[in-house]
């Protein structure tokens, strides 16, 4: 069932991304207030966010906390690749969202963030 429902929300993801606008009930208000959301701290005493990594410009590239390897540029009008592989997407959202809130994040917190990083 796991695979069923993770195909199916890949699935949803990728009709979002294909659609050249934004015509979902997604609201990228919520995604921007999200995406800039503190949640606790690092073992290290950092502050837990999207921006942690990820850099507050989200046209520049980001810095992983941990290994400091480079994130690539997040907004589509510089990176337009970025969001073009529905398993990547679902990869990352579920690895860094526990990072992040530790937990999961919800489909609509996911259509929200996609929304407010197409927007950019």
């Amino acid at each position: 069932m796991k695979m069923k429902t993770s195909l199916c929300t890949a699935t949803l993801t990728a009709i979002l991304l294909a659609s050249s606008s934004l015509v979902w009930s997604a609201d990228k208000s919520a995604g921007e207030a999200l995406w800039h959301q503190s949640f606790g701290k690092t073992e290290a005493g950092e502050i837990k966010s999207c921006t942690t990594c990820h850099s507050q410009d989200l046209k520049q590239v980001g810095r992983h906390i941990t290994t400091g390897k480079p994130i690539e540029p997040m907004a589509v009008s510089v990176n337009p690749q970025r969001y073009t592989d529905p398993e990547k997407i679902e990869k990352w959202f579920k690895r860094n969202c526990k990072w992040t809130l530790d937990r999961e994040c919800t489909q609509t917190e996911k259509e929200n963030i996609l929304a407010y990083l197409k927007s950019l």
